[in-house]
């Protein structure tokens, strides 16, 4: 074969590839959303799915795949086929407190691409409005005396760390294990936990709590910020003189297994800057205290590791690993 034979099949190979990948998607896309419905993962994802979907130009097929506060749908696309065609919701949860807390989980940063994260939301502590708590100074005395208990989404979630960490910042000792932790499946559950009087309160993402705390179901006791929240009557942690609590804050992104191609990763970008800038999508996210800001993989990838080195001192600090 000659020089100029073997230049000619090596272009058309490269222009076949290309060919293929410029025709990704051929067919509907996975989604998957490791946590139940009605939880800050939910709302988030089914919220940008309609401007997504018309980004992607294919159907988006949403599916809540629970189970091991977040664990077990994130191990779904970690062993899914890296074409592109499944994908994670990936949150803090799963991403940050559950590889910081949880030393035996099955699988590690390093097994996911990160293709963007998209939102930002503070933490939020709330009671039930029938409940007789009416401040945080208030639960914190009842946590040092009768003693109290909170609801999560999962044992090593999100919440089950703030709760424990804003407990700790106001000075009830032995924070990790003063209050009774009562975990349940998913952010909608824990919520509902609150509701029925099942716990006391909730520490957990603004945007799983804006509706509860607008209808006058809940009452907001804090946000994790230095300025006030929409929609959140209530101090902020630097009015209460806990500035270390911004810290704890939600994130959503989006993800793939660790071996997506380039090319998928690169039209994800593009589309996601697309459907984050829907004004629709956006005016939903930011009423539920939401800070809407696409990243770059890189920037995400930065951002996560951040948030994961953060969350371990964290429960390194309070004592929290769990082992088995």
């Amino acid at each position: 074969m000659t020089l100029k034979t073997m230049g000619a099949v090596c272009a058309l190979s490269l222009g076949l590839a290309g060919a293929a990948w410029a025709e990704y998607p051929e067919r509907p896309i996975n989604m998957v959303i490791p946590y139940g419905a009605g939880g800050a993962t939910d709302i988030s994802a089914r919220t940008i799915s309609e401007p997504l979907g018309k980004a992607v130009g294919k159907p988006l097929v949403m599916a809540n795949v629970t189970g091991a506060g977040g664990a077990t749908g994130s191990v779904a696309v970690q062993n899914a086929k890296e074409d592109g065609y499944t994908m994670l919701f990936a949150r803090v949860g799963s991403h940050s407190v559950n590889p910081a807390m949880k030393a035996t989980l099955p699988y590690t940063l390093e097994d996911f691409r990160f293709v963007t994260v998209y939102e930002i939301n503070p933490f939020a502590c709330v009671v039930s409005a029938r409940s007789d708590i009416t401040s945080m100074e208030a639960l914190i005395e009842q946590a040092k005396g009768d003693g109290i208990s909170f609801s999560s989404s999962g044992v090593g979630s999100g919440p089950h760390l703030a709760a424990a960490m804003v407990l700790n910042a106001f000075g009830v000792e032995d924070a990790a294990n003063a209050a009774t932790h009562i975990p349940q499946q998913g952010g909608g559950a824990a919520a509902t936990a609150v509701l029925n009087g099942t716990a006391d309160f909730l520490c957990t993402n603004s945007s799983a709590l804006a509706g509860f705390v607008s209808n006058g179901q809940m009452r907001a006791l804090m946000v994790t910020t230095a300025d006030p929240v929409e929609g959140f009557d209530a101090p902020t942690s630097v009015d209460l003189g806990q500035p270390d609590l911004q810290q704890m804050v939600g994130w959503t992104g989006i993800a793939g297994p660790a071996g997506l191609p380039d090319e998928v990763a690169a039209k994800w970008g593009d589309w996601m800057q697309s459907a984050a800038a829907d004004a629709e999508f956006v005016e939903k996210m930011e009423s539920r205290g939401s800070i809407i800001r696409v990243m770059s993989p890189e920037e995400a990838n930065d951002f996560i590791q951040g948030q994961y080195e953060t969350f371990r001192k964290l429960v390194d600090d309070l004592g929290m690993r769990i082992e088995g």
